[in-house]
Order: structure tokens, then sequence, then C-alpha cells
């Protein structure tokens, strides 16, 4: 049995994984569901200047802070940066780093600097008009992802603002992430082959592609077969 660390994405809280989690612990795995700092019950007027180093420093803590050993990390979407940085610094610890359905990180940038000039200046708008935060998706935007009415409605009601530094500093890594042991967990209904620097890691032998066929919030739309995927890595 092994100690699953399960990060959020962007806006979301460790609520998030609930249902995977049940069925990990059901399994007689432990699982250590992560709030990064700024978000969920973690958020507060101040938030917008949490970074994206403190987010790697949380993660670290919790592994280090429970001294858990043969440790599977995983980070979905915009949470795939800090935990990519996160397992370097864990060290023998780590037992193998999951990425779902998420960004990667790329030492010294940041989770926009490799968005479109357009999506980019978007973005920045947002953080502008919100006092440094990236507001939360609405409903519409959760469409053609596989989710029922009332996952839709449970995540946007339960979202928060997204603290502006976390997604604009840069990454930093100790260790390159083609080194670490990997999974890549591609949701197929929110684009059917990874993004280029995914392609390039997954040259490495020591990553592996696995395709879900499912959108992009895999913990709400088919939490069973997420956790089925991390039982078989375990």
């Amino acid at each position: 049995m092994v100690d699953f660390v399960l990060v959020p994405g962007a806006w979301l809280g460790a609520w998030a994984w609930d249902e995977v989690a049940e069925v990990l612990r059901a399994e007689g795995h432990g699982v250590y569901a992560v709030t990064l700092p700024g978000l969920a019950e973690r958020h507060d007027s101040e938030s917008a200047q949490v970074g994206q180093q403190q987010h790697v420093d949380d993660i670290v803590s919790v592994v280090e802070g429970n001294d858990l050993r043969d440790v599977v990390l995983a980070g979905h979407s915009y949470s795939g940066i800090p935990v990519g940085q996160a397992a370097a610094r864990i060290g023998d610890r780590l037992s193998r780093v999951v990425y779902v359905d998420s960004n990667i990180p790329t030492d010294g940038k940041s989770f926009i600097d490799g968005w479109s000039d357009e999506g980019r200046a978007w973005v920045e708008g947002q953080l502008a008009e919100s006092g440094g935060f990236w507001p939360p998706l609405v409903a519409e935007d959760y469409a053609d992802q596989d989710l029922s009415d009332e996952a839709i409605a449970v995540i946007v009601s339960r979202s928060t603002p997204h603290p502006g530094r976390a997604i604009s500093e840069p990454a930093a890594l100790v260790r390159p992430i083609g080194e670490l042991p990997t999974t890549y967990i591609k949701c197929l209904m929110d684009g059917a082959v990874p993004s280029r620097d995914v392609a390039e890691q997954l040259e490495s032998p020591n990553w592996e592609l696995v395709e879900l066929p499912t959108g992009h919030w895999p913990m709400f739309s088919q939490p069973s077969a997420l956790a089925k995927i991390f039982t078989g890595l375990a």
C-alpha cells in the first residue's frame, strides 16, 4: 500500500478529490488531499499574493511533515506545475509522479508563459480587473466535458478565485522532470493528444502515457476510473 498525495487544479480545494479518495482508502491506501494556500478554506482577501513557490513548499510540507514514504504525488491541471517541482524535492520518498491532464513545469517559465499572446493578455486582464485573482470558470465553461449538471453546479458553487501570483511566477526545478518516474493521464475529451511539452517528456523511458475517455475534470466525471488508474500504479 502506498500514500497518495492529491493536489487539485485551479480554483479547487481538497474536496475535489473526495470520491477518488474514498475508493483509494477503501483499498487500504493512505490519502492526503491537499488544499493549496489561498484556495477553498484557505482563501481570504490577501490570497492574491500567494505565490507558486508557496504552493510547492506546501506540497513538500505535506509529504515531509507526515513522514510519508513510497508516495504517489498527483497534480491536476494547474497543479502539475507545483507538483512537478515538489516531486523533485522529496527525493527517495517519491514513488511516482502523476499528472492528471495537467500542465507540467518548465524551469524559469510560469503557468501562463506557455499561452498564446492573446490568451496571456486575456488572463492578465482578468487579474487586473479582479485585484490580482484569476476568477473561477462559469457553468458554461464545463460543457462537453462528461460532467453531470449536478457536478457542474457543485464545482461552480465551491470554486474560489485563484491567486494570480501562483500562475505568473516561474517554476524553479531542482532536477529535470524527465528523470522522475512519471505517468501522464490524458483526458481525451479535452484534446486527443498531449501538448508539445508533454510529448517531448514522453520520449523519456521514465514516462508513460495513459488515456482516459473523459473530460478535463475526471475526479468528478469518472472518479472510479481515475482511482483504478491510481491503484494500478501502487
